[in-house]
């Protein structure tokens, strides 16, 4: 037994039936189209985060990668020093979160 969509269109108001785009005004109706297309959209923006993540690290990770000895030994101790600090809150959170636990 086939279902019969009919579905308004928000743009122009003219009824469609069983369609994806309306037959007046080409505007996307389709709800189910409508979230592949968001799903992809979201997807590619993950994508592209990744990619400019990759291809731009932070400033510790250029300085520890650079040819000059003296930036990559200033790159190493930045490095250790937000690490250390990273520890001391994090283990500073969890103290504070027993205490409140009880």
């Amino acid at each position: 037994m086939k279902v019969t969509r009919n579905i308004k269109c928000p743009n122009c108001g003219v009824f469609n039936t069983d369609r994806e785009y309306c037959k007046n005004c080409d505007t996307l109706i389709s709800d189910k189209k409508k979230r592949e297309l968001k799903k992809i959209a979201v997807e590619q923006k993950h994508i592209d985060e990744v990619i400019h993540e990759m291809e731009n690290p932070g400033f510790a990770k250029r300085l520890k990668a650079h040819p000059f000895l003296l930036y990559r030994i200033f790159g190493w101790i930045l490095y250790s020093v937000i690490t250390v600090v990273s520890l001391i809150g994090a283990g500073l959170a969890w103290f504070i979160a027993m205490v409140a636990a009880g």
